[in-house]
């Protein structure tokens, strides 16, 4: 029984299998987005919080009778959700867990610098040959020339020309990554004044950008918040339909249109309905496969344009989906995302164990964007807050 109640919300989101009908619906909208698949050429880059729960849980009564008088294509309401609280004596050993998925996630990473930095120290003097050993396995792990330097010089400083072991070097590896992931870990907080709070995601096809706005939807709506969903990846009928799934797993409406229809059109749209249904976050997903195509660059530019026409300040964050297996392709990324939609925020996902995490701290140190979040999985927990500490001692090899 109390495995049961543990498990709650997120356990029963994914644990049950989707309807026979939803599967059919995404099944037949994949088929048709393969008939309109780009070729290789064309999908290659050119270069490679705490939440504050509101005082109401439930929708207030401006938001239903609002939805109730959207058209049935445009938007999908589902029935809304009761979270139950999370249990309080589970917070260690839920944070004990995460930590063991993040290390997992970083094990490639982590495998490629501890296998790297015990053949170089096993039995030897801190010499210059030896640092400049060190440092090549850190830039190649992709940390970067200047955080490599870093932490080479931290070695120079303190033990050079002494014998050092593999575990005080990775403690000094971890004491620096962190330092110059501090800064940017910083939480997604909810400005108070800003309703609807307008998040605004972007990133390429395949880096789980709309599963992410899935998973932050189910974290708002488990807050207490009441968030709305917009399909602004109209060019994947696949999108559309995955978003739709998302809304009704959540109980967060969803602004839809057909397949082709105009992007910057239903951010408007979606911007006066979250304004009249009162809600408190609207999530609006873009099109995939824009960093190194204009004409899908200039629809995101429109889209922001129209945005701002409804509302100056929107919108309030602007994420950038990174996938952590792309390695400095994710570097590219955040410059041409950055200077196109001006990116406020990073989240990285696919932290699977087949990433290459090091390419994080390389864009931390270059770019200095607040990292929000970090995905492990597919599951909605499997979506945490960065933690630069956890971070550097995952990909150090070390314990919690």
């Amino acid at each position: 029984m109390a495995e049961t109640k543990k498990k709650g919300f997120f356990a029963r989101l994914f644990e049950t299998d989707l309807p026979e009908e939803l599967k059919e619906r995404v099944a037949a909208a994949e088929a048709a987005e393969e008939e309109r698949a780009p070729t290789a050429a064309e999908a290659t880059p050119e270069a490679e919080p705490a939440l504050a729960a509101p005082d109401r849980a439930e929708p207030l009564p401006e938001r239903t009778a609002v939805l109730e008088q959207l058209p049935t294509e445009a938007v999908v309401t589902p029935p809304p959700f009761v979270e139950a609280a999370p249990e309080p004596q589970a917070a260690v050993t839920e944070r004990a867990g995460w930590f063991q998925r993040l290390r997992s996630g970083l094990s490639k990473s982590s495998q490629s610098l501890t296998s790297g930095i015990t053949g170089v120290f096993t039995k030897r003097r801190l010499d210059e040959e030896t640092l400049e050993e060190f440092e090549d396995i850190l830039i190649q792990a992709d940390l970067g020339v200047p955080t490599a330097t870093k932490i080479t010089e931290a070695l120079r400083r303190d033990r050079f020309d002494r014998q050092v072991t593999d575990a005080e070097v990775r403690r000094v590896l971890a004491d620096e990554v962190a330092r110059v992931l501090a800064p940017v870990a910083k939480p997604l907080a909810l400005e108070p004044g800003r309703k609807p709070f307008v998040i605004l995601m972007v990133g390429v096809n395949g880096s789980g950008k709309t599963t992410t706005i899935g998973k932050l939807a189910a974290k708002y709506r488990a807050a207490g918040h009441a968030v709305m969903l917009a399909a602004g990846d109209t060019f994947r009928a696949a999108a559309i339909e995955q978003l739709k799934i998302w809304g009704e797993r959540t109980g967060s409406p969803v602004i839809a249109r057909e397949t082709g229809s105009d992007a910057a059109g239903l951010a408007f749209d979606a911007m006066v309905e979250a304004k009249k249904a009162g809600e408190d976050v609207l999530i609006i997903d873009t099109a995939g496969r824009l960093q190194n195509k204009a004409e899908l660059m200039g629809e995101l530019a429109k889209v922001i344009r129209v945005i701002r026409k409804h509302d100056e300040s929107a919108p309030h964050a602007v994420l950038l989906t990174l996938d952590a297996t792309t390695g400095q392709n994710a570097m590219s990324q955040v410059e041409v995302f950055g200077r196109e939609a001006g990116v406020t925020g990073l989240v990285m996902t696919k932290l699977d164990g087949t990433a290459r995490g090091g390419i994080l701290v390389a864009i931390a140190a270059k770019h200095g964007l607040p990292v929000h979040f970090v995905g492990v999985g597919e599951q909605v927990d499997d979506l945490q807050p960065f933690s630069a500490d956890d971070f550097a001692r995952a990909i150090a090899g070390l314990d919690a």
